[in-house]
C-alpha cells in the first residue's frame, strides 16, 4: 500500500511538473488561469468582427487599421485601472468586484455587437469595451501573477509566465477552427451572441480568489510615496533603457489589416480556411512557449532578441510570395503555402515574445514591483497602438484597398525591413541571460508602502498583452501581433 501511495505521489508530482511547470492548482491559481483561457476563447468571434468590419461596415483596410489603434487604447492606461482598483475597494473588496464587472462588460459589449452596433463609430465604441473588459480583468489577476512570479527562484524563472501564457494559448486552441467554421454557417452576429456568454465565466470564478475585505481607507500619502518611489525607479537608466528598446521593438508598422483585406478578397480564403489557419496558429504559439521553456532560458536577453527578430523578419520576407503568386509559379497552393508560413513565423514571434514578459518582471525592483510591470507593459502597449496606426498611414500613402493591392509588396517589405532598425540599440538590454536575477545594484532597491495598496496593482503578464482586438491574420506579421492583459 505504502508502494502504491508512493507510486501515485510521484505520478501527482510529474503531472504538476509537466502541466503546471510545478506550480501548485490552488484555487486562485486556478481562478487565475481560468482568466487567462476564457482570454484565449475570446478569440471565437476575432474572425467574425474581422468580416465584421469589413463585409458588413465597409470599411478600408487603412481605416479598420486606425480603428484597432483607438481600440487598444485600454490597455494603454492599465495601470490607472490597478490605481482604482486599490484606491476604490467594492464592498470592501479590491479584486473580486473588479473582476465580475468585467465580466459583465464584456458580456454587454458582445450582446450589443449580435445586436444594435449597425455603424463604425459604434463598432469602435463596443470592441473598445470589450477591450477595456479584458484588460481591467487582466490588471486583477496580474496583480497575482507578479507577485508569486517574485517568488520564483532562478531555475524556475519565467515558468509563471509561460504557464498563463500556454492557458491563454490552450484556449485560443479550443475556439480557434470554430471561429471559422461556424461563421461560415452561423454568421457574424450570432457568433457574437455565443462569444457574449464567456466573459461571465469570469465573474463567476471571481469568487475564488483568495481575499480578505479591507477595512482602512487609503491614505493619499501612501499614494504619494508610491508616486516618489515609481519616479525614482523609472530615472534609472538600467529600468528605461530597456523600456525605450522595448518601445521602438513594438512600434514598428504592421501590414496586418491589409493583408488579411488581401486573403479573403483576393485569395478568396472563406472563413472555415482561416479558421484552419487559427488553430494552426494556435498550436504554433503553446509550440514556440515550449520551446522557450525547455530550450531557451538560459540564452541571454540580448542574443535572442537579436536572433528572434533577424530570424522573423527574414522569414516574413515570405510573405511576398504570396503577395506576388510565386508560389502558385512553384506549384504551392495559396492555401498550403498560408498554412506553412503562418505555422513558422508564429512560433518564432512566440519565441521572441516570451523574453520581454520575463525581462519586464525582472526590472522591476522590490515596493512598486506591481504598478512598475503595469507601465512598462504599458509602454509596449502604446508601442502596439502606434504600430496599428502607422501601418495605417502606410497602407494609405501606398494606395492599399479593399480591392487594389498592386502596392501590397512595398509594404510587406517596408513593414518586415523596419523591424530591423531598433537592432543598433540592443545594447540598451541588460547583458544577463534569461533566467538569471538582476545583479546587485543593476535596479534601484525601494521601501515598500506601508499599507497594502501594492497587493492589487496592475500587472499585465502574459501574452504580449495586446488588447482583444481581430486577428487581421497576425500570424503572418513577424512581431507576432496581440495589446495583453
Amino acid at each position: 500500500m505504502q508502494l502504491s501511495t508512493s507510486g501515485m505521489s510521484h505520478k501527482k508530482d510529474s503531472f504538476l511538473k509537466k502541466v503546471f511547470f510545478g506550480h501548485e492548482p490552488t484555487p486562485e491559481l486556478t481562478a487565475i488561469l481560468v482568466v487567462y483561457l476564457v482570454q484565449g476563447i475570446l478569440g471565437l468571434a476575432r474572425l467574425a468582427v474581422s468580416f465584421f468590419l469589413k463585409d458588413e461596415l465597409a470599411l478600408s483596410p487603412a481605416q479598420v487599421s486606425a480603428l484597432m489603434g483607438i481600440a487598444a487604447i485600454p490597455w494603454v492606461v492599465k495601470p490607472l485601472f490597478g490605481f482604482l482598483s486599490d484606491g476604490l475597494p467594492i464592498f470592501g473588496y479590491r479584486r473580486r468586484p473588479y473582476l465580475i464587472l468585467s465580466g459583465i462588460l464584456g458580456t454587454m459589449s458582445w450582446v450589443s455587437l449580435a445586436t444594435i452596433v449597425h455603424t463604425a463609430w459604434a463598432a469602435t465604441a463596443a470592441i473598445a469595451l470589450s477591450s477595456l473588459s479584458v484588460a481591467v480583468s487582466d490588471v486583477i489577476v496580474d496583480s497575482l501573477v507578479v507577485e508569486r512570479a517574485r517568488a520564483e527562484s532562478q531555475s524556475e524563472a519565467g515558468s509563471l509566465q509561460s504557464l498563463c501564457w500556454g492557458a491563454s494559448s490552450f484556449g485560443g486552441l479550443l475556439t480557434a477552427y470554430f471561429s471559422g467554421s461556424l461563421l461560415q454557417h452561423f454568421g457574424n452576429h450570432t457568433i457574437f451572441a455565443i462569444t457574449g456568454c464567456f466573459p461571465l465565466i469570469v465573474s463567476a470564478v471571481a469568487w475564488l480568489i483568495a481575499e480578505e475585505p479591507v477595512s482602512e481607507a487609503r491614505d493619499a500619502s501612501t499614494v504619494l510615496h508610491q508616486i516618489k518611489q515609481l519616479r525614482q525607479a523609472v530615472s534609472q537608466k538600467a529600468i528605461w533603457l530597456p523600456t525605450a528598446f522595448l518601445f521602438l521593438w513594438q512600434a514598428t508598422p504592421s501590414a496586418d489589416s491589409a493583408f488579411f483585406f488581401f486573403t479573403t478578397n483576393e485569395l478568396g480564403f472563406e472563413p472555415e480556411f482561416l479558421g484552419r489557419v487559427r488553430l494552426v496558429t494556435s498550436i504554433a504559439s503553446l509550440i514556440g512557449v515550449f520551446i522557450f521553456q525547455r530550450f531557451l532560458k538560459a540564452v541571454r536577453f540580448r542574443t535572442i532578441f537579436a536572433w528572434t527578430t533577424v530570424i522573423s523578419a527574414v522569414l516574413g520576407m515570405t510573405m511576398l510570395i504570396l503577395v506576388t503568386h510565386a508560389n502558385r509559379s512553384l506549384g504551392i497552393d495559396d492555401r498550403w503555402f498560408s498554412l506553412g508560413d503562418s505555422l513558422i513565423l508564429t512560433v518564432m514571434g512566440q519565441i521572441a515574445y516570451m523574453p520581454v514578459l520575463v525581462l519586464a518582471a525582472r526590472l522591476c525592483p522590490p515596493g512598486v514591483e506591481a504598478t512598475l510591470f503595469a507601465l512598462l507593459m504599458s509602454v509596449t502597449n502604446l508601442a502596439g497602438l502606434l504600430s496599428h496606426e502607422l501601418g495605417a498611414v502606410l497602407t494609405y500613402w501606398l494606395g492599399v484597398t479593399e480591392t487594389n493591392f498592386e502596392n501590397l509588396w512595398q509594404l510587406v517589405v517596408i513593414t518586415n525591413l523596419s523591424t530591423l532598425l531598433p537592432l543598433p540599440l540592443i545594447g540598451w538590454l541588460p547583458a544577463a541571460k534569461v533566467h538569471e536575477a538582476p545583479a546587485s545594484g543593476e535596479v534601484p532597491a525601494l521601501q515598500p508602502a506601508t499599507t497594502s495598496v501594492m497587493r492589487s496593482q496592475s500587472i499585465p503578464n502574459h501574452h504580449r498583452d495586446i488588447p482583444f482586438i481581430p486577428d487581421f491574420m497576425p500570424e503572418l506579421i513577424p512581431t507576432v501581433e496581440e495589446p495583453a492583459e
